[in-house]
C-alpha cells in the first residue's frame, strides 16, 4: 500500500484528532499510516467517573475519533471529502484506571462509500479495555 501523503496526515492530525472535541479530551495522534492509526487519551481526573476510572463516554469518544482518523488515513484523500460515523458497537472489557489509554484503529474494508473498521483500546500496560466495530460513510470529493 502507498505511504500516507503529508496532506492526508495533516487532515488526520489537525482536523480529526485535534478537532474541538479532540482538544477537549486531549487526544494525541501517536502513529498514522494508511488504514491504521493509534490515538492516545491522556489520563487526567477530568475524564473520570468514579475515583480514577476513565468514563465510558470518554472511551467511546476515543474509539470514534480513532476510527474516523483511520478511515481518513487514505493516500490522496482530499480535505473536501466528507464523512460520518453511521454506527458502532462498543464492548467494555475492563476498567481503564489511572493511566493513559491507546486506541488502535484499523480499516477492515473500504467500499465505494461505506467502510468498516475495528478499534481496540488498551491501557499503558497493554491490557485490553474496550473493543469496537465501526461503520463509516466516506464520500470522496469529485475532481474538478
Amino acid at each position: 500500500m502507498a505511504d500516507l501523503d503529508a496532506n492526508a496526515r495533516a487532515i488526520v492530525e489537525k482536523v480529526i484528532v485535534a478537532s474541538p472535541y479532540g482538544k477537549l479530551l486531549g487526544f494525541v495522534l501517536e502513529s498514522c499510516e494508511p488504514d491504521r492509526v493509534v490515538v492516545r487519551l491522556p489520563y487526567r481526573t477530568d475524564v473520570t467517573t468514579l475515583g480514577d476510572t476513565v468514563h465510558g463516554g470518554a472511551i467511546a469518544g476515543l474509539v470514534d475519533t480513532a476510527a474516523t482518523a483511520a478511515f481518513w488515513a487514505k493516500p490522496g484523500l482530499s480535505a473536501a471529502s466528507r464523512g460520518t460515523t453511521i454506527g458502532f458497537s462498543l464492548s467494555f472489557l475492563s476498567a481503564g484506571r489511572g493511566v493513559d489509554l491507546f486506541a488502535e484503529a484499523r480499516v477492515r474494508r473500504r467500499g465505494k462509500e461505506i467502510c468498516n473498521g475495528e478499534v481496540v483500546v488498551r491501557d499503558a500496560q497493554g491490557a485490553e479495555v474496550a473493543q469496537a466495530i465501526v461503520t463509516y460513510k466516506l464520500s470522496e470529493a469529485k475532481p474538478g
